[in-house]
């Protein structure tokens, strides 16, 4: 999909049907669920004791469970059967459960919609493993990160959608209007959108099964034991399931309270509760497309830490919000905009969203490309499993906090600071993706950067690029511009600059000397460098040795043909123009501009065809840069 928009997806068959199934799908959850939570929260039932709030988080738990209990048959299932009719099957069963959870809203009887609470999470128990594995069998690779965003943000304008619609459904306008119950008017909806839901769902093309020789083993625990080894196989396929699960653990501790804490804390009223859920999901939906747009149709795993730290950030805002807020009555959402500090918290709640689609989206893709086709349903079978033992965490926790005299701001506060930690270990494991990422940001803040022949750098496998040396800041310019981390050889006393030294020492750069300054650290600058291609990585030199003084190209050092002579790879010849007389390019004295110059001008960054290391010199690739650069300094 290379150069194509994501949303051409939803022209084609392959993906719209199944677009439209599991969105419908979420719909629906989403507006039984909320209808539900309303009239627990505004209406004053009560069962079996509890109040609104303990009623919610139960509520919460009821959803949750059955992902723990019943994912490892769920996984089974999918990876054994053709997919399309396991869809079509479990929009079936929602058709029927809609039906009962009609009946309930009729007769009054909370109890039997709590039931049907639980069984719509087997429902969806049922279709988590079918909807991620399907994706990896129907998409292409560089289309995975565009139909996962796809597929998140869809979720979660649904999720919207459903807010409103369920809000909507249990006030008293349309109730009022058409002479009827609320109860109703909700039970005609949840029917009416699970039929849609099925019908769309017969659209969908047939997914052949990837293991149908299975033997499907309904232990439920030793098979939830064995799903979460196939899962461990893969190191960075566990750790992006961990890190989905925490994402989850989140959330749901933020967005469980949203009603009691619309109730409690600010004094709204049940479209108020809509307006915050929904601010949460338009920053999903948000944050999950613009995913494609900053990955550069591939998985860009700075995404995660930077994901992670907007998620801290912006959840403790939420907790200090609080206290620049009127909390006079709000009986409708004008009343409470109106409010000093209302829209505070509406953007912090859609700003915590968007990080999370930054967050999530990368990590699913990942689980989808390098897990193993034969075991991709059970892995996410998995990672549902580990998704609902955090999220039933989350109400636990929450419960626990609240009836021990925390406040629910206090209970942000608490969930953001444990991120934190999160976050924290996140950039230990990925701190040359977050840099590599963060590069690309400021870079596009600072210039406006056209990279051009991007399709001659390898996909994977080990290549060397060479460039001439403009600016100080050129390894940052180019690692902005290829979605592959590369290994920048760079002059060591550059180290010694204190920003840059903490930027290049977390890109894994190379400091390398000359002869006469310090022959040691120039042969392990070698030794390095050999290194970094033996593991199938990229390299990058900068073959003129030093800065240009003029702006011109200097003559190319021979250092390249000694590390192609020891390890033949591919060489990528690079370009960089209109970055001479910038602020970080030298000057007659050698020093850094003290007056900007050329902030937001037109980079350019070029990518020749790559060289054979049979045809490698050092001469020839100064000629193919300097073409590549033409007049532009």
């Amino acid at each position: 999909m290379s150069g194509s928009n994501q949303f051409s997806l939803l022209g084609q068959r392959r993906f719209a049907p199944f677009f439209a199934t599991q969105f419908l799908g979420a719909l629906n959850d989403n507006i039984f669920r909320n209808g539900l939570v309303i009239l627990i929260t505004f209406q004053g039932v009560l069962v079996a004791g509890m109040d609104h709030t303990q009623l919610a988080n139960v509520a919460a738990g009821l959803f949750i469970l059955p992902f723990f209990l019943f994912s490892a048959s769920a996984g089974q299932l999918a990876d054994k059967y053709e997919k399309s009719m396991l869809i079509r099957r479990v929009k079936t069963l929602e058709i029927a459960l809609m039906m009962l959870a009609a009946f309930a809203l009729y007769s009054g009887s909370y109890p039997l919609l709590l039931l049907v609470l639980f069984l719509m999470g087997c429902q969806s128990t049922m279709f988590g493993p079918v909807k991620y594995a399907y994706l990896p069998q129907q998409l292409a690779d560089d289309e995975l990160i565009g139909g996962n965003a796809l597929v998140e943000s869809g979720t979660y304008i649904a999720i919207i959608l459903g807010l409103i619609a369920g809000g909507i459904a249990v006030g008293d306008e349309i109730a009022n209007a058409m002479n009827v119950s609320k109860q109703t008017v909700l039970g005609t909806a949840l029917v009416a959108v699970a039929i849609s839901g099925y019908l769309t769902s017969r659209q969908i093309p047939k997914t052949r099964a990837v293991d149908p020789e299975l033997k499907i083993s309904w232990n439920a625990w030793k098979e939830t034991w064995r799903i979460v080894k196939f899962a461990r196989e893969e190191r960075s396929v566990f750790l992006s399931i961990l890190g989905i699960s925490w994402f989850w653990f989140f959330g749901s501790a933020m967005t469980i309270q949203i009603p009691a804490y619309t109730l409690d804390v600010l004094n709204g009223s049940e479209s108020v509760t809509t307006l915050l859920l929904a601010a949460f999901a338009i920053g999903v939906g948000i944050g999950s497309l613009l995913c494609e747009r900053l990955s550069g149709h591939r998985i860009e795993l700075g995404l995660v830490p930077f994901g992670a730290i907007g998620l801290s950030v912006f959840a403790i805002d939420l907790y200090l919000a609080q206290t620049t807020i009127i909390t006079t009555p709000a009986h409708s959402i004008a009343e409470f905009l109106s409010r000093d500090g209302s829209w505070r918290i509406w953007i912090d709640l859609a700003l915590i969203g968007a990080f999370g689609g930054f967050y999530s989206v990368p990590l699913y893709a990942l689980i989808q490309k390098r897990s193993k086709r034969q075991h991709l349903s059970r892995i996410i079978a998995a990672n549902n499993i580990i998704n609902s033992f955090l999220m039933v965490g989350a109400a636990v926790l929450s419960m626990i906090l609240l009836s021990s005299g925390f406040s629910i701001p206090e209970l942000f506060l608490i969930v953001a600071i444990l991120n934190v930690l999160v976050a924290a270990y996140i950039f230990t494991l990925l701190p040359e993706f977050l840099m590599r990422f963060l590069a690309w940001i400021v870079v596009s803040v600072v210039y406006r950067l056209k990279p051009t022949g991007l399709d001659n750098i390898p996909v994977k496998g080990p290549a060397i690029v060479v460039c001439n040396h403009v600016s100080y800041v050129d390894p940052i310019i180019l690692a902005g511009s290829i979605r592959r981390p590369m290994r920048f050889v760079m002059w060591y006393r550059i180290f010694q600059i204190p920003f840059l030294n903490f930027i290049f020492r977390t890109m894994k750069a190379i400091p390398i000397a000359g002869a006469r300054e310090d022959r040691q650290i120039m042969d392990d600058a070698f030794e390095k460098v050999d290194a970094e291609l033996a593991d199938g990585n990229i390299v990058c030199i900068f073959p003129e040795g030093a800065i240009t003084r003029d702006g011109e190209i200097a003559r190319f050092r021979p250092g390249i043909e000694k590390i192609i002579k020891r390890r033949p790879v591919p060489v990528v010849p690079a370009s960089l123009g209109r970055l001479w007389g910038s602020w970080f390019s030298r000057r007659s004295d050698g020093g850094i501009r003290k007056i900007p110059g050329r902030l937001f001008s037109r980079v350019h960054v070029t990518f020749g065809e790559p060289v054979p290391a049979s045809d490698v010199t050092a001469a020839k690739l100064e000629i193919l840069v300097r073409t590549l650069r033409g007049d532009e300094r």
